[in-house]
């Protein structure tokens, strides 16, 4: 059986509980997982914020420099459009 990412999306969204939520989130990743998930949202808002550089991010947030060069080159290989989405997804 192939993973269905849109599923995933699809029971997220269905709850507008933080509480419940949470318990889906704990469910479905285990503490690990959920750290990598917020260190990466933090490494992105980061970046677009444009204050820090990588090494600052690294040391402030304790996230590797491999992921911060993965984010970073993610952002670097989208169109002007799609940062901006993703600005104004993260961001805000």
């Amino acid at each position: 059986m192939r993973a269905d990412w849109s599923l995933v999306v699809e029971k997220v969204l269905s709850h507008s509980n933080d509480a419940d939520l949470a318990v889906l989130f704990q469910l479905l990743m285990t503490e690990e997982e959920r750290s990598a998930i917020s260190g990466r949202l933090k490494v992105f808002q980061t970046l677009l914020d444009g204050q820090l550089s990588q090494r600052q991010i690294a040391a402030e947030y304790q996230v590797s420099i491999a992921t911060i060069t993965r984010c970073s080159n993610y952002l670097k290989n989208m169109t002007d459009e799609q940062r901006q989405k993703v600005k104004m997804l993260i961001l805000s």
